[in-house]
């Protein structure tokens, strides 16, 4: 996964819109999914294609129109994320600007089906806070990429541990704390962390707290 690792970032801010542009960058492409990020300037439009595997949009800032060439159209704004219909022309315009993140995944994989083609949600809106536990959702669960969604009640985490492949975090709701490798950061919505592939770490709430957890397999 091309993007840096072992500290808190910003999708948006790093990846800003250049004025008249639409700015493409793939930061995962294996095993039949992709994971690339937009910027997508004031004005600007990418015109409508028709692709035969689902594609996930997560609005990472800005809003941004979803059409059809059959006149749907499905307004995005932050935070807020689609499953694209597949098998008819969708395309991606902006009066204002907007930075979002692509997951391209298998016709054949296995999501969850709260990921209703065609229906605009809040992922933090998924799950709620259940007092004194964790909760747990997975999106997408395929043996090489998964997407799982999570709550943290305050005082709740995870223990110390590894994965057998990268992470991505997307921070969706209130505050918590990664331990990586010895070193602690404080996370909060809207800011991204990366695990590399066995990298040791944990995760903590601080108050309560939601995530996105996307981990690919090789």
């Amino acid at each position: 996964m091309k993007e840096k690792t072992g500290e808190i970032f910003s999708i948006s801010n790093d990846n800003p819109t250049v004025k008249g542009c639409t700015v493409s960058k793939t930061i995962y492409s294996e095993n039949g999914y992709d994971i690339n990020y937009f910027s997508l300037a004031q004005n600007t439009d990418i015109s409508a294609e028709t692709y035969e595997y689902p594609k996930i949009c997560i609005v990472n800032s800005g809003e941004m129109d979803v059409y059809t060439a059959y006149n749907k159209v499905w307004e995005l704004n932050k935070d807020e994320s689609i499953v694209l219909p597949m098998g008819e022309p969708v395309g991606m315009r902006t009066k204002t600007g907007c930075i979002y993140t692509e997951i391209a995944i298998r016709k054949e994989s296995n999501m969850n089906e709260v990921l209703e083609a065609g229906k605009v949600l809040k992922l933090a809106d998924l799950l709620p806070y259940q007092e004194g536990r964790i909760v747990n959702m997975d999106l997408i669960n395929d043996p090489k990429l998964k997407f799982v969604i999570m709550s943290f009640d305050e005082g709740t985490g995870l223990s110390e541990h590894s994965a057998p492949g990268e992470a991505l975090i997307f921070a969706l709701d209130g505050q918590g704390i990664i331990g990586y490798e010895g070193k602690e950061h404080t996370i909060k919505a809207g800011e991204n962390f990366k695990f590399a592939k066995n990298g040791k770490h944990y995760v903590k709430a601080d108050g309560k707290f939601k995530m996105t957890l996307l981990l690919t397999l090789k």
